[in-house]
């Protein structure tokens, strides 16, 4: 007798209903929208809405809708022209307190927002906007702990009052890349173990040795390969974080960035069509520090010798006149929690908050450099082509001007302002800070700009490749296995609606290689019916009832349906793990269409044709 237990049908019903639920925002569709957030990272209110409502209204907008979605304000436009109209208009005259990013917003009914449902985000080829691919300069990572190194040894040196010539980076062979190594000179008769028991308590861990040569010993602490290879993956993994940072403050909606290979990092950027801004922000490597003006030496000395004396560093601002700065650093970027624009007497500025230590160590300045000048220091990286012996290289060039020089007229710490800079200079500088500073140079090594109309023309053919793709079998089940066949057709239906709604759940984003992967399952789910329907042909040619031959076709075909999908499902994980990009959207929707098909095929068949055939009735033949 062929029977089914209720709670399975219970449990086809309910997740039916709910897969329905959650794939149901993405038939509505999207309209471009503007997506604006403060400043401040403050979340947007209703007064801030209706305020941004009332400036569209003055300039002639027009809007679709608008609502607050997790503290930032979304604008739905009905086409184009209004969304940069808008765009335009509020980073025009209202620049100051919001920034805006060029997104897409679905048409979904309020309600269902209201729930937290929304429609799968779009991959770059579907959605449009901009793919960035990095080069990490995970060498450049280790220079600058070396860097860090150089300044702590400095510090420490002078607080234990042991006297040294100079601190400097070097190359444990010539043939090396990079410096790995600090060399700290000291004068002849100097005692270098008690140097070197100085440095240990900056850094413990290091290669310290000591030799001598003819202006007095030399101390050397030289970083080892595993020491090497950890600065560098922590270069990958904060450049990740800083990325992510500058992408948010730039207010893109749904960006993915992501490691790639050993030392590249992804970053794709749905909707972004300012694409020259975001580059310019995104690579900067770029920090600030904060060190005391040099007011003993000359600086036309230094000029015109071509090097600083002990203990300064030569320096210039930005309308390249020279200055001396003194080497010990009071605090860095680094070590920032915060930074906003602000509007000084002096101008636009920056005002920067710094943490406890630094803010300790500002403090201590201050207060014994009274009326004494300090200036702050923006440092940048970029990478440059030059040509050396008829070949063109690339080099990376550091560039450090002096972008503020005030005398201290009062003792502060962690609170104080930036000025001498221009508005958007110190909307920029400000950015920077708040995200964070890369731990290693960046360098795009491929940019991919990909179009609105161009995304809309890839969802429109792959829609049809699937459509069309279920069409011809919808009319294939029907004409081979008849009533059988419509049975399958359902079930294909149910395992599109299943699969929409895991991908819309785990917020991964669709691609067209997704969509590929889509029509595979597809094919892939009708094999399963494929093997069950002949299995239970076969046993009515073996003379067994109806409803037994039903029963035995599903046990069955199990076995076989299980291995192939299990044999697939490992090919699609190794794809995942293994793959980037596009090949990972393949793997991620290949690999949820398999658990799909299994539940449809298996469970969801049985429903119905259970419903059809089983209980009390006894049918004479199977429309099969």
């Amino acid at each position: 007798m062929l029977e089914y237990a209720r709670w399975k049908y219970i449990l086809v019903v309910v997740v039916l209903l709910v897969a329905a639920l959650f794939a149901l925002p993405n038939v509505f569709g999207e309209d471009p929208a503007v997506q604006v957030a403060r400043k401040d990272r403050a979340l947007v209110d209703a007064a801030g809405q209706k305020a941004v409502q009332n400036f569209l209204g003055t300039q002639s907008v027009k809007y679709q809708a608008s609502y607050v979605d997790n503290g930032r304000l979304m604008l739905r436009f009905s086409d184009v022209p209004d969304q940069l109209k808008a765009r335009d208009a509020i980073n025009e005259k209202l620049g100051t307190d919001y920034i805006t990013a060029l997104s897409f917003a679905p048409r979904a009914p309020s309600w269902l927002r209201a729930v937290g449902l929304r429609p799968m985000p779009l991959g770059l080829d579907l959605r449009g906007g901009l793919y960035l691919l990095y080069q990490v300069d995970v060498n450049g990572a280790v220079g600058q702990l070396l860097d860090v190194y150089e300044q702590d040894f400095r510090k420490q040196l002078a607080t234990d009052k042991v006297v040294f010539n100079d601190v400097v980076t070097y190359k444990a062979q010539d043939s090396d890349p990079f410096a790995t190594g600090l060399r700290i000179t000291l004068p002849g008769g100097a005692n270098a173990d008690a140097v070197r028991d100085s440095l240990r308590k900056v850094v413990a861990d290091i290669d310290y040795s000591v030799s001598q040569e003819v202006s007095g010993p030399v101390v050397k602490a030289e970083l080892s390969k595993a020491q090497i290879r950890t600065r560098q993956d922590f270069a990958i993994q904060q450049n990740l974080t800083t990325l992510r940072n500058r992408v948010n403050e730039l207010g893109v909606a749904e960006p993915i960035v992501q490691r790639q290979g050993l030392d590249r990092i992804s970053v794709q950027l749905p909707g972004v069509q300012n694409s020259a801004e975001v580059k310019d922000i995104l690579g900067k490597v770029a920090t600030v520090e904060f060190r005391l003006v040099d007011v003993q030496n000359s600086i036309a000395e230094a000029v015109q010798r071509g090097r600083a004396p002990l203990g300064s560093k030569l320096y210039y601002t930005k309308d390249n006149r020279p200055t001396l700065l003194k080497r010990e650093i009071i605090a860095t970027g680094n070590q920032l929690t915060d930074a906003t624009t602000a509007a000084t007497q002096e101008g636009p500025g920056v005002s920067v908050k710094l943490d406890s230590v630094a803010g300790e160590a500002m403090l201590r300045t201050t207060r014994a450099n009274l009326k004494k000048p300090m200036a702050v220091v923006f440092l940048e990286q970029h990478k440059e082509t030059v040509e050396v012996n008829g070949q063109k290289i690339e080099r990376v060039v550091k560039d450090e001007k002096v972008i503020n020089q005030a005398t201290i007229q009062g003792v502060f710490g962690n609170n104080f302002q930036i000025t001498g800079l221009q508005q958007s200079e110190a909307a920029e500088l400000a950015l920077l800070l708040r995200a964070g500073s890369l731990a290693a140079p960046i360098f795009i090594i491929e940019e991919r700009a990909v179009g609105p109309s161009l995304g809309a023309d890839n969802i429109k053919k792959g829609v049809y490749a699937l459509m069309i793709g279920m069409a011809v079998l919808f009319v294939f089940m029907i004409v081979y296995y008849k009533q059988f066949g419509v049975v399958a057709d359902l079930v294909l239906l149910a395992n599109v609606v299943l699969l929409a709604a895991l991908l819309t759940m785990f917020r991964a984003a669709l691609s067209l290689p997704g969509i590929a992967g889509m029509v595979l399952t597809v094919g892939m789910a009708v094999d399963a019916n494929v093997l069950i329907y002949e299995r239970i042909r076969e046993e009515i040619r073996n003379g067994v009832t109806p409803q037994m031959a039903i029963v035995k076709g599903f046990e069955k075909a199990f076995s076989a349906i299980a291995d192939s999908n299990i044999t697939t499902l490992i090919a699609g994980i190794v794809l995942w793990i293994f793959g980037t990009g596009a090949i990972r959207g393949f793997a991620v929707v290949l690999s949820l269409g398999i658990v799909t098909s299994m539940f449809t095929s298996l469970v969801g068949s049985r429903a119905l044709i259970t419903l059809l055939y089983g209980g009390s009735r006894r049918p004479a033949r199977l429309s099969i």
